[in-house]
């Protein structure tokens, strides 16, 4: 919603209560009471909780107030709002956030400035309207200046400035209207946490940069924190190291089954490729068979026949003239002299030859 700054002459006159004027703040700030001329100028006739359910006109929401410190600003915070703003059909929501003066006096120290704690509850997207530096206990001044029709709280009594329950009066004029608590989330849980993790934050926060003195911490501490932050860097190479490892062994597992497969399918390959070669009716069977049919054929050719002219015309085969002087070959010598005797005979015959 907008500021002060935004508002025109024209909107001076309008009335901050209509839904043209609040509607803007879902897509902009909640503005301060303080910094708008902007008023509300509708009737501000007296409702009664069962009025304001039954719904109001257009121009006339109900204006519903809640406050609080709101430090942290968390999501019990805005559920609380949004119940308050959802309590009626038609409602115009103010919220009231306590300086850091009354907080400090009354309840304690705050994580967050006042400053910030404005800013947070601007950016709720239930608040319609923020009311800075708002009373620790509500006057009837504060509620007719604002025109308050009802207040929304939890039905707690709380218990502050001397009073047993601050919202007693409010409880007892009929203008108190309950919402419920978130449990497991407030701001003194937070609180706790912080308080509990105390040495994880230190070390985070010298880790990033910020100085002992800043975080309040001792000389010893300090280097303690290092420390440990050292050892925490150490453990956590450590276990980068190892996630690596372990992803190089996956990878060498899958690797290695990849190359087992392929030496079966090479292997199987490689077997039928051979008995298809070597095996009992294989290629080279075959080939061996027939070199040898060939080189049987080379060395054992086949014989010509009996009847052949070149072998009938053979010397072996024709018969021999008749040499009274040689003796018979077909049949040798009957004794070593008849064999000298004819030797000594064919001598003889090629002396007178001669």
């Amino acid at each position: 919603m907008v500021g002060h700054q935004d508002c025109t002459m024209e909107e001076d006159t309008r009335d901050n209560c209509t839904p043209q004027f609040w509607r803007k703040t879902l897509t902009a700030p909640a503005p301060f009471a303080d910094e708008t001329s902007c008023q509300c100028q509708a009737p501000h006739e007296k409702l009664t909780i069962a009025q304001a359910r039954l719904g109001t006109p257009v121009d006339r929401p109900v204006r519903v107030y809640a406050d609080g410190i709101f430090d942290l600003f968390h999501s019990g915070h805005a559920r609380a709002l949004m119940q308050a703003k959802t309590l009626f059909p038609n409602s115009y929501l103010l919220v009231g956030v306590c300086s850091d003066d009354l907080t400090h006096k009354f309840k304690g120290f705050t994580v967050m400035n006042e400053a910030e704690r404005y800013e947070a509850l601007r950016h709720c997207r239930y608040v319609d309207e923020v009311i800075r530096d708002a009373p620790w206990t509500l006057t009837p001044e504060f509620l007719e200046k604002h025109k308050i029709d009802f207040v929304a709280h939890d039905d707690i009594p709380y218990s502050s400035a001397g009073s047993d329950d601050v919202y007693k009066h409010i409880k007892e004029a009929g203008m108190f209207v309950p919402t419920q608590r978130t449990e497991g989330i407030s701001t003194s849980d937070i609180i706790t946490r912080i308080v509990r993790d105390y040495d994880v934050y230190a070390r985070r926060n010298l880790q990033r940069g910020y100085t002992a003195k800043e975080l309040n911490v001792s000389f010893i501490n300090e280097k303690k924190y290092r420390f440990q932050n050292q050892v925490d860097k150490m453990k956590e190479k450590v276990k980068n190291v190892e996630e690596k490892s372990k992803e190089f062994v996956n990878r060498v597992e899958e690797k290695s089954h990849d190359l087992i497969q392929k030496w079966e399918e090479k292997s199987r390959e490689f077997i039928g490729n051979f008995l298809e070669l070597f095996g009992p009716d294989g290629a080279w069977k075959q080939m061996f068979q027939e070199r040898s049919s060939r080189m049987l054929q080379a060395l054992s050719p086949k014989q010509s026949p009996v009847s052949s002219p070149t072998r009938s015309r053979s010397p072996s085969r024709s018969p021999s003239p008749t040499f009274p002087w040689l003796p018979n070959k077909s049949s040798p010598p009957s004794s070593p002299k008849a064999a000298s005797a004819s030797i000594s005979s064919m001598s003889e015959g090629d002396e007178d030859e001669k």
